[in-house]
């Protein structure tokens, strides 16, 4: 009779350890979730510190014309109307670019027209 009771014992702790082991929440569950959720963190550094940087130029474009004129140029290529546009053969510009710029350039009038 002891020795049915003990092999009893002893089955109900193999599926109890199981259980803690290899079972749902168990220690192989918490393992791949851990892992899933250092991966997730890596993933947001970078989208956090975009963000931060978003965050940074947004408060810049309600704060003041500098900015916004900065974003003008570099963006758009716009020109004030009191600065002279130059272009320099060999400099790189983007495409886009240029087709904004050609259309705000008046070309001189030639005493031949």
């Amino acid at each position: 009779m002891r020795r049915w009771l003990l092999i009893a014992l002893l089955l109900v702790l193999g599926m109890l350890q199981y259980q803690l082991w290899l079972g749902d929440g168990g220690w192989l569950d918490l393992q791949r979730l851990e892992q899933r959720v250092a991966a997730q963190e890596a993933e947001n550094v970078p989208l956090r510190e975009r963000n931060a940087r978003m965050a940074a130029e947004v408060t810049d474009l309600k704060g003041g014309l500098d900015a916004i004129e900065e974003r003008a140029r570099s963006d758009m290529g716009m020109v004030r109307t009191d600065e002279q546009f130059f272009w320099v053969p060999g400099v790189a510009i983007e495409e886009e670019l240029i087709g904004i710029n050609a259309r705000s350039v008046v070309r001189p009038e030639s005493p031949d027209e």
